[in-house]
């Protein structure tokens, strides 16, 4: 189980980074080109916010079942952590949850907004504050 589930939660990354930097670039575009906010910008933003969440859904569950993480965390401590085994243990699920939490966050303000310009101004802050955090934390040594 956990090695289908690490297979999922690191294929599915590949999609969660390709809808955030295009709905951060969407946003980012529009709000500077003055463009009136269309339902593809809605669908956009949505599916961003999905399928996010689903990544952080399969990354909690594989926190907790994962030898990397909190069984980790809890057998050595802190202290006895290298810096690869800290990041899979606290830096990338702590960095990845305030990047969902910002996305969302950014997705629910976004529908109280009237007009366009404000809709893409709030999604480019927080989309594209999302997408900085998750590149922070991505184990790139893992990708490739």
């Amino acid at each position: 189980m956990y090695s289908t589930l690490q297979m999922i939660h690191s294929y599915w990354a590949y999609l969660v980074l390709a809808m955030l930097i295009i709905a951060s670039f969407n946003a980012l575009i529009k709000f500077f080109g003055g463009k009136e906010f269309q339902a593809i910008d809605f669908r956009i933003s949505l599916f961003t916010l999905i399928v996010s969440h689903i990544q952080l859904l399969l990354g909690l569950i594989l926190y907790f079942v994962s030898p990397f993480g909190f069984k980790n965390l809890s057998n050595s401590g802190m202290g006895g952590l290298d810096s690869f085994g800290r990041l899979l243990a606290v830096e990338h699920p702590f960095v990845g949850i305030l990047a969902v939490a910002l996305i969302t966050i950014g997705y629910s303000k976004h529908k109280k907004k009237l007009t366009s310009i404000p809709k893409f101004k709030v999604l480019a802050i927080f989309y594209t504050l999302g997408l900085i955090l998750v590149l922070s934390r991505i184990p790139w040594s893992n990708w490739f």
